[in-house]
């Protein structure tokens, strides 16, 4: 039985590995003790405050497999991105250069500096066990945050976004970013972990102080670095293709240190906001609920903010029904409502992207 739940100072250790382990490393989830156990206090204030608009707020999670008693994944949301530091991205845009003297003419791509995703919502900071990716664990840790925004719209943007790690290559036995070597290279001289590293344990006020603020234009890249500009990192092509599912759709931003995408989506619009509704709850033995979808199911507590996987069985007039063992980890009782969405989502076909 897996749950998701707001994290705990008990999680501590658990957190700690799985940013040792992620792969590759999260610049919003260092392995850094200091700087996780401040994440899960900010994510216990901020439970605990009352919100009425979203601002420099931080919700951390974590999964937990009740059968082993072993927290075995964790993602977090910022209620704004920017609240504290300014987001910044890279933004893909197209400049014209003509002239009418030469008859010349040419569409030129560039990057541009921006911080204008900085009052949306970010899905961040998410790392799993090994032995759970790409399964129901990994699907019900990644968009449980989503029931719990449904639950509490005031606490976030209308926008939300979700920034994936950029493309390595392996080289001299060592993961490299393209992106990184032709660009941040130059300005920081310091290799991609170390200055990753730094941007999660750190300030982020080093970038805008270093990086260029004019336009970098693509062609004088290396071809490896342009390839590399929007291109996720193999370890999360499931993650994405989940994600645009979702309702997600990739943007113009990009991520400044390794040229990972960044996704976008307007809450309203996603499949999980559309599909999900409330639903008492009836309670029956495990043998007795007929076959059905896999669903989603939260509980109304914000503290106490529960998530688990369910049959979507629903008797004739509505009712949701629950195992007792379900039921109990929600901490709901026989009439009581709860949240709930059928887990499978649409296909999509980025060629219509």
């Amino acid at each position: 039985m897996l749950v998701v739940r707001p994290a705990e100072s008990r999680d501590l250790l658990a957190l700690e590995r799985l940013a040792a382990t992620a792969t590759p490393r999260l610049t919003n989830l260092p392995p850094h003790r200091d700087r996780l156990e401040e994440r899960i206090t900010r994510s216990q204030r901020s439970l605990r405050a009352e919100i009425d608009f979203p601002g420099d707020e931080i919700y951390c999670f974590v999964l937990e497999d009740l059968e082993t008693q072993e927290v075995v994944g964790t993602a977090s949301l910022r209620a704004e991105a920017g609240a504290r530091e300014a987001y910044y991205t890279y933004r893909q845009e197209t400049l014209i250069h003509a002239s009418q003297q030469l008859n010349v003419r040419h569409e030129v791509q560039t990057l541009a500096l921006s911080h204008e995703v900085s009052d949306a919502t970010l899905l961040c900071a998410l790392s799993l066990d090994a032995r759970y990716r790409e399964t129901d664990a990994d699907s019900l840790l990644r968009r449980a945050r989503l029931m719990f925004i449904a639950q509490y719209p005031e606490r976030f943007a209308s926008e939300l976004a979700v920034a994936f790690p950029g493309y390595l290559e392996m080289r001299d036995g060592c993961q490299i970013s393209p992106f990184w070597d032709s660009v941040g290279q130059h300005f920081f001289d310091r290799d991609f972990n170390e200055i990753n590293q730094m941007a999660g344990i750190r300030s982020k006020s080093f970038i805008a102080e270093v990086m260029p603020p004019f336009p970098l234009y693509l062609p004088l890249l290396t071809p490896q670095a342009r390839a590399a500009i929007g291109r996720e990192n193999q370890r999360h092509e499931y993650a994405m293709q989940e994600m645009l599912a979702e309702g997600f759709s990739r943007s113009r931003h990009v991520d400044i240190f390794d040229a990972g995408p960044l996704l976008l989506a307007e809450r309203e619009r996603l499949h999980t906001f559309a599909n999900c509704g409330w639903h008492p709850v009836r309670i029956r033995p495990a043998e007795s609920l007929p076959d059905a979808v896999p669903a989603m199911v939260a509980n109304q507590h914000l503290g106490g903010f529960r998530c688990v996987l369910a049959r979507y069985a629903l008797t004739p007039t509505g009712q949701l029904m629950l195992t007792p063992e379900q039921a109990e980890i929600l901490g709901v009782e026989e009439g009581r409502a709860v949240l709930a969405v059928p887990m499978p989502l649409p296909a999509v076909d980025e060629g219509e992207l």
